[in-house]
């Protein structure tokens, strides 16, 4: 189980040797990978994850076919991303609790409207934020974001603890894929004329990460209505 108390036990490797600055990389239109952009944050927010998980536990849902993900998720914000029998939706209660999902930390929407304005999206204010917790062999395959209303806002995937291999694909499923290597800080922006490009998550490589031991935490923030 993902807690706080291991990144604060070993918060100190990590930022005596990420002395990089951040930069960017341009995708493609309205594509943006920012490097190392969440690292000076990274402590906070995934302590918040931590208060967050407590509220609303991480889960494995279940595909509309029946698939169990192997990739843990939770929500925080206005409205958050589930699966079930029934489909895919956005929901403003937890179906597992019952109640309202947690409200979405100051830290994670400061950080998503920074990333957002450096991408060249101004202005953006985020419904919710799916969590994915990774462990060695949890992946998600190629998909499109399409449960949105909102089809110009962009995605802000945040990515913190161990590295992954980002699949960017296509308009089409059978685009040809590149594999990008992210790594703990590094954040994914697409928006405007990328917005349904299908992108997914090789299946995460075994290690052990300074802040969140053997796992990789992802934050993405929709803007669904």
């Amino acid at each position: 189980m993902f807690q706080a108390a291991h990144f604060r036990q070993h918060m100190t490797p990590l930022f005596e040797t990420d002395s990089q600055p951040p930069s960017s990389e341009q995708l493609e239109d309205g594509a943006v990978l920012l490097h190392r952009f969440a690292t000076p944050n990274a402590l906070d927010l995934l302590s918040e994850v931590s208060r967050i998980a407590q509220v609303a536990p991480f889960r494995n849902m279940v595909t509309p076919g029946g698939y169990t993900m192997s990739v843990a998720m939770t929500n925080c914000g206005r409205v958050g991303w589930v699966s079930d029998s029934t489909g895919y939706r956005y929901d403003p209660i937890d179906p597992t609790t019952g109640k309202p999902w947690p409200a979405m930390p100051e830290a994670f929407l400061e950080l998503a409207v920074a990333s957002a304005a450096q991408a060249g999206f101004e202005g953006y204010d985020p419904d919710g934020c799916l969590i994915n917790r990774y462990v060695p062999g949890a992946k998600l395959g190629l998909h499109q974001d399409r449960d949105e209303k909102d089809r110009w806002a962009p995605i802000v995937s945040v990515s913190l603890g161990l590295p992954a291999v980002f699949l960017w694909g296509g308009k089409r499923r059978s685009d040809p894929v590149r594999r990008l290597r992210l790594e703990s800080g590094d954040i994914a922006v697409w928006g405007g004329p990328a917005r349904f490009v299908y992108h997914g998550i090789a299946a995460l490589k075994a290690g052990e990460h300074p802040l969140t031991g053997p796992t990789r935490i992802n934050l993405t923030f929709r803007k669904v209505f």
